[in-house]
C-alpha cells in the first residue's frame, strides 16, 4: 500500500515555484488617475509580493514602476491577497530590454 505522494510529485511541485529574491524597494502604482506607493518584499521572474494599505483585491490589474536604477515598468495582476500582510502579483514586462534588466536585478539579490 502506498501511503505518501509519488516520489516525483514533490519535485514537480517545487519546480513550479519560481526562485524568489529578497528585495526591499518602493513600487509606484498607477491606479486610475492616482499614484499609490507600495513596498516590494520579494521578487521573481514573473511575480512579486507587495505591501500596500489597504491592499488591492484579487484580480485587480495595474501598471507599476519598480524604483530601481533605471526604474522597471511592469503590468501586474493581483493573484493572492494575504490580509494584514499584502498581496502577490504576477507581472508582464513591456519589452525585451526590461527582461534583461530584471535578470540583472535578480542576479544581484539574495535568495529568500
Amino acid at each position: 500500500m502506498i501511503t505518501g505522494p509519488p516520489p516525483n510529485e514533490s519535485a514537480t511541485h517545487s519546480s513550479k515555484r519560481p526562485n524568489r529574491r529578497k528585495l526591499q524597494q518602493v513600487l509606484e502604482i498607477e491606479w486610475g488617475s492616482s499614484r499609490l506607493t507600495g513596498h516590494v518584499q520579494d521578487i521573481g521572474l514573473s511575480g512579486m509580493f507587495v505591501q500596500l494599505t489597504p491592499p488591492l483585491w484579487l484580480g485587480a490589474t495595474f501598471t507599476a514602476r519598480l524604483l530601481v536604477n533605471p526604474p522597471l515598468q511592469v503590468h501586474c495582476t493581483v493573484c493572492r491577497v494575504e490580509p494584514g500582510a499584502g498581496f502577490a502579483v504576477t507581472f508582464q514586462l513591456p519589452d525585451p530590454s526590461s527582461r534583461a534588466q530584471l535578470d540583472e536585478l535578480l542576479a544581484s539579490l539574495p535568495a529568500l
